[in-house]
This record gives structure tokens, C-alpha cells and sequence, in this order.
């Protein structure tokens, strides 16, 4: 996409090209509720970490001025597809993980920046795409990565994988009871010259291995905490949100706002802690005796937690587990660059 000099260098878009229209299937969570809390000035800079489909990027751009800038960041090439139809000047789009924040921002020489936003786990034409081999409804190659042309496949992790190493991740990743069972069908396959390649045969597997009296949710598919584990793991996604919080935080200028869409509690309690970590700090400190004046003082301030709403739930059931944190960053925080 094209490069933007940051507002205050000359810069200055005599008109904002069109951007596209939304694909059909793609609903943005929270994206109303997200970018009202997120933009506080509509001339300043601004992070999409999770561009997707560019639902929530489309909101923001709508809501900048003619001075305001917008970078987006995604590591799937069908999202840098989507990015390079977008012709506003206003806008770049980078091809990479968001946990290169710090250096995305450095190549540009952003120091501080007004809000960012990340919207975390699949989006919908992920779980879509057969091809992506993300759900369990429809069959397709066991690929599950978010970036299609770095890593192993899920197939080809599942090749290799040891049993008691698979046990691991699916308790881990998926809170699996029956964890054991499934890891030993898995390999047990693969051993008997019929390794997983596929989703239809992984769903399969599983189901084989969970016995049907045991199931907590019988309207739930017994693969469906697999699916999660396998494909948080492939693509290191508890790592990367516990590595871009940091970064977005050191990045936010005084009164810029964080906005984090989680959607599993494992993520979720990552963000949880990360907030409370920097909103109270003193509570690291327990009962020590220390003075006021010596306790740490907060680098964050919560400013929203949100729900999806009943009408945006009848609109789009894929947002009932989703969670909006927003947080300021305060003025205590601030430590001038050099």
C-alpha cells in the first residue's frame, strides 16, 4: 500500500478514495462499541492490528479526518489481498504478525500513536473457506494457519507429532477432558499407515475417541475443543497476544486508547491480567508497608468492558463469546523520548 508521511510533515490528502464495500460474509464484532471508544482525536494515528476483511478499518477511516492515518497489520495473505483494493490515502496495510508492532512503527518513525485495536482470534472467512481447514463443518485440507505461506500445516505437525506432547496441547489449548484418548487415536492412525491430512477426518477421529455418554454439550461437535487447541498452537496465538500487549501499551501516547476483542477465556485471561497488571499496580505489593507515595503509579486507566448486545447477537451468533476491553493510557505513564 502506499506510504504516508505522519501528520506534521507536510503531509496533507486532498481527497479520501472510496474504499470498498464489505464482503458479504464478514461481520466486524463490537465494531460500532470498539471504534467509538477507540478514536479520541480524528486527526491523530492510529493501529488496526487485525485488519481481516477491514470491517473494523472501514469504521475507523469513516471517522478520521483528512489528517488522520491508519496503519493495518495481518499476517494472512488473503487479508493483504483484501488491503490492496483499499486506494485511501489515509491508509497502509502491512503483511506481517502484530507482534512486529514495535518495529512496523519504528520503520516509520511513529514514536506514539493515538489508539490500537486488536481483534483477536479467526475471523469469519477464515472459519469459511474450506481450504483453510479452520472448521469442522465443511471438509478441507488440515492446513490451519494463519499465515498460508510460513509453517507447518496442522496436517503436518499431526505427522510428526508425539502423543504425549499432542495430550499436552489439547488440555492446554482446548481444556479437553478426554485429551488422552484423542492424542492416542490420533497416532494410533498415523501409525497404521493413515495419518490425519484432513478436516473431515480429524472431526472424525475425535468423535471416535470421545464417548458419547461423556459429552458435557451433546449439541456441541467432541472436536470442536480439538480444532481450537490444534489451531491456537500452529499458530502460537497465546504468544503473540501475551508479546503485542506490551508493545501496543509502550506505543500509546498519553489519552490513546487500547481496544482488545477476546473471544476464549484463554486469551481473554490474558488481557484480563495484562490490564490489571497496569490499571493496579499496587496489588503486586500486597500488605508490604510502603507509603502511597512509593507504590508504582498506573500506566493504564479501564475506560469500557462490553458485551455484544441482544440485536447484534440476532444479527451474528459468532459474537455471543465476545469480549471489548478498552483502556487509556494516563498522563503518569508518559516518559518523553529522548
Amino acid at each position: 500500500m502506499k506510504s504516508i508521511a505522519p501528520p506534521g510533515s507536510g503531509f496533507a490528502p486532498t481527497a479520501q478514495s472510496p474504499v470498498p464495500e464489505p464482503v458479504a460474509q464478514h461481520i466486524p464484532v463490537l465494531a460500532e462499541e470498539a471504534v467509538a471508544h477507540l478514536l479520541t482525536d480524528p486527526d491523530g494515528i492510529y493501529v488496526d492490528a487485525t485488519f481481516g476483511r477491514g470491517g473494523h478499518a472501514r469504521l475507523i477511516l469513516d471517522r478520521l479526518g483528512a489528517r488522520g492515518r491508519l496503519i493495518a497489520l495481518d499476517r494472512d495473505p488473503a487479508a493483504r489481498g483484501a488491503a490492496l483494493a483499499w486506494t485511501d490515502p489515509r491508509f497502509e496495510f502491512v503483511h506481517c504478525e502484530f507482534s512486529r508492532l514495535a518495529a512496523v512503527l519504528a520503520e516509520r518513525s511513529i514514536t506514539r500513536v493515538h489508539g490500537i485495536l486488536i481483534d483477536l482470534g479467526v475471523s469469519s472467512p477464515q472459519f469459511d473457506e474450506a481450504q483453510r481447514g479452520f472448521s469442522l463443518r465443511s471438509d478441507g485440507p488440515l492446513d490451519m494457519r494463519m499465515n498460508t505461506e510460513h509453517g507447518p500445516t496442522a496436517a503436518q505437525w499431526l505427522e510428526q507429532v508425539e502423543a504425549d506432547q499432542l495430550k499436552q496441547v489439547l488440555r492446554d489449548y482446548g481444556d479437553e477432558r478426554f485429551a488422552a484418548s484423542i492424542a492416542k487415536a490420533i497416532v494410533a492412525r498415523r501409525q497404521a499407515g493413515q495419518p490425519v491430512r484432513r478436516t473431515a477426518e480429524l472431526a472424525a477421529v475425535v468423535a471416535g475417541a470421545v464417548p458419547v455418554k461423556n459429552r458435557k454439550d451433546p449439541l456441541q461437535h467432541p472436536a470442536t475443543r480439538t480444532f481450537q487447541a490444534i489451531r491456537i498452537f500452529i499458530n502460537q496465538e497465546l504468544e503473540e497476544v501475551a508479546m503485542i500487549l506490551p508493545l501496543a501499551l509502550a506505543a500509546l501516547r498519553p489519552g490513546g486508547r487500547l481496544a482488545v476483542i477476546s473471544f476464549h477465556s484463554l486469551e481473554d485471561r490474558i488481557v484480563k491480567r495484562f490490564l490489571a497488571e497496569h490499571t493496579h499496580p499496587e496489588r503486586a505489593f500486597g500488605r508490604l508497608p510502603l507509603r502511597e507515595v512509593d507504590l508504582p503509579r498506573p500506566r493504564l486507566r479501564a475506560t469500557a468492558r462490553i458485551e455484544p448486545g441482544a440485536d447484534e447477537l440476532a444479527s451474528n451468533p459468532r459474537a455471543r463469546s465476545a469480549h471489548l476491553r478498552v483502556a487509556e493510557r494516563t498522563e503518569a505513564a508518559w516518559e518523553p523520548q529522548a
